[in-house]
């Protein structure tokens, strides 16, 4: 034995098996709840926040007129200030965390409900990221999304470029 925590521990409890994670997964899993929470209640500053200086938002299926990559925590900032005033995040309606081999790195499935600002109608829009954590902040977030299904909600694609186009 070399002393290593392994990346999980099984329990037997009243005869069945479940699973417990360790400290990092449990970090993780914690800033995840963290950062989707702050995304619920509109605090953009506070997500924005949990970039490291010199993070990255990027965007692997971004569209024409959309930016690919926002580098740094003041631009990501920047670039975050409006979204409450486009999407209204209502709730969190689906999430699943992933765990990876590499204990600072998550996937994470989540669908959020809301209504679009300016419509007033009702959205859904599911994502999938790729969240790499170092030193408590993100120095890495890979946002898969849907530019159709975005575009769809918000009423076009001109509306789409216009709200997102940086």
């Amino acid at each position: 034995m070399d002393g290593t925590v392994p990346s999980r521990l099984w329990w037997l409890t009243s005869g069945r098996y479940r699973l417990v994670r360790t400290s990092k997964e449990a970090a993780m899993h914690d800033f995840v709840e963290h950062a989707l929470d702050l995304l619920r209640k509109h605090d953009m500053a506070g997500f924005a926040g949990l970039w490291a200086e010199d993070g990255v938002l990027e965007f692997p299926f971004a569209g024409p007129g959309y930016p690919k990559r926002v580098e740094g925590r003041d631009a990501i900032r920047e670039y975050l200030r409006d979204y409450p005033n486009l999407l209204d995040i209502r709730e969190i309606t689906a999430k699943t965390v992933h765990e990876t081999t590499d204990p600072a790195v998550a996937v994470v499935e989540f669908t959020v409900a809301g209504v679009v600002v300016a419509t007033r109608k009702p959205y859904e829009l599911s994502y999938i990221a790729v969240i790499t954590v170092e030193d408590g902040f993100i120095s890495h977030y890979r946002d898969y999304w849907s530019p159709l299904a975005a575009a769809e909600i918000l009423g076009g694609a001109a509306e789409l470029t216009a709200a997102f186009g940086g």
